[in-house]
């Protein structure tokens, strides 16, 4: 199987196939020996934030010198960023051969596994024969029914910022999704949390008495490091880190101050507020819910105060995209609309015409290059958002490359 192979056999199993449920995440583990058993994880689930805590704490781990893994979802440019150690991504070569070993076993179930739990068990193979001295995994939807959660107790359960998103499948209250995600904190691990609303606080507090196990909270901890990515969400999620730190070092993993202040000066995230461009200013960022929304409004009253600026965004049809232009509509002059690279995408033209129903200017462009030459054409502040699924595409304008 070539690298082009795999890939194409992966894509064949897409997002709108999920089902939830452990069953084939198991069963096909279990046909390629469980390579996950020999494994130690720092296990992350939410609904915002996760990325950014997952890479904050991969690179404090790294900077200590750990072998880590990183599983982290969606991807911005290149697959290969779904499964990674000490920040590099996995080669193209292994990635073949070992969807190849995947596919074998998978092929031969009664029921297919889905994209998600194939990529799940391709990167439990590639950490576990690379010995990983630990892999921090970042759930892809919930958290008790999602495919990484086959692992058992994580070395820490790190619950981040939980509102209101998958509802179809996740629940309709915040109690309800908090129940789901908290589904990743078992007896024997330490858990971890990000400062969230009494009512979602309240479930994870009980989560632990009931699995007797100790909470770190995020509220605890003093952000005081330098951090390179942007807004006062992002102190929020350090202060988780810095919790997760406290919680390793208790179990008595070695975790520098210097690994600390190294690891999260240097880390890397792509479009989470990130700058692509200066002359005109052009920001891209992942923020694809109202979370996520209010959090890119608070950012830009902080770095770009009093400017209305132009808009690029693209929506999946599954996200509340009419709340989405209500919170970002009075910082707006204008919009340019995209159709993200998914299946589940809302179309430009659809999006244009919520936009201005809600009393917005707005008109869809056919493709990133055309928003984006548009865009810098006008000389205005730019702000690049709504979907992680068009990020690659706005990111490759500008000749960025992932060198993970």
């Amino acid at each position: 199987m070539t690298y082009e192979e795999a890939l194409d056999y992966i894509n064949a199993y897409g997002w709108n196939k999920t089902i939830p449920g452990l069953e084939r995440t198991r069963e096909l583990l279990a046909r390629l020996g469980n390579p996950q058993n020999g494994l130690k994880f720092i296990h992350v689930a939410g609904t915002n934030g996760k990325g950014s805590t997952c890479a904050m704490i991969e690179s404090v781990l790294r900077a200590e010198g750990y072998k880590t893994g990183f599983y982290p979802s969606p991807y911005i440019q290149d697959f290969r960023e779904r499964i990674q150690i000490r920040g590099e991504m996995i080669p193209k070569e292994e990635l073949a051969r070992l969807t190849e070993a995947a596919a074998e076993a998978a092929d031969s179930m009664q029921e297919h596994p889905t994209q998600f739990e194939l990529i799940t068990a391709i990167g439990m193979l590639y950490f576990s024969e690379q010995k990983c001295d630990i892999v921090i995994l970042e759930v892809g939807m919930g958290g008790i029914y999602d495919s990484t959660n086959i692992i058992s107790a994580p070395e820490a359960a790190v619950i981040c910022n939980i509102g209101l998103d998958h509802t179809e499948f996740l629940g309709d209250t915040l109690e309800e999704i908090a129940w789901n995600k908290c589904g990743i904190i078992k007896r024997g691990s330490s858990a971890v949390s990000y400062d969230n609303v009494p009512e979602v606080m309240k479930v994870i507090e009980d989560t632990c008495r009931r699995e007797g196990c100790r909470l770190y909270r995020a509220s605890e901890e003093v952000p005081s490091y330098e951090i390179p990515l942007m807004g006062k969400h992002q102190k929020d999620n350090e202060r988780t880190v810095l919790a997760a730190v406290r919680a390793l070092r208790d179990r008595g993993w070695r975790i520098s101050e210097t690994a600390v202040t190294e690891g999260l000066k240097s880390v890397v995230w792509p479009a989470r507020f990130e700058i692509l461009n200066r002359e005109p200013l052009f920001i891209l960022d992942g923020g694809h819910n109202p979370q996520c929304a209010k959090a890119l409004a608070g950012t830009m009253e902080e770095c770009i105060p009093g400017q209305k600026v132009l808009f690029i965004m693209g929506m999946l049809k599954d996200k509340a995209y009419k709340e989405v232009i209500d919170i970002i509509l009075p910082y707006a002059d204008e919009f340019i609309t995209l159709t993200p690279d998914s299946s589940r995408a809302l179309t430009a033209a659809e999006l244009a015409e919520a936009i201005i129903a809600a009393g917005g200017k707005a008109r869809p462009a056919e493709s990133a290059k055309e928003a984006v030459e548009e865009a810098l054409q006008t000389g205005r502040t730019t702000v690049a958002f709504g979907s992680l699924y068009m990020a690659g595409d706005i990111r490759n304008e500008f000749c960025y490359t992932d060198n993970r």
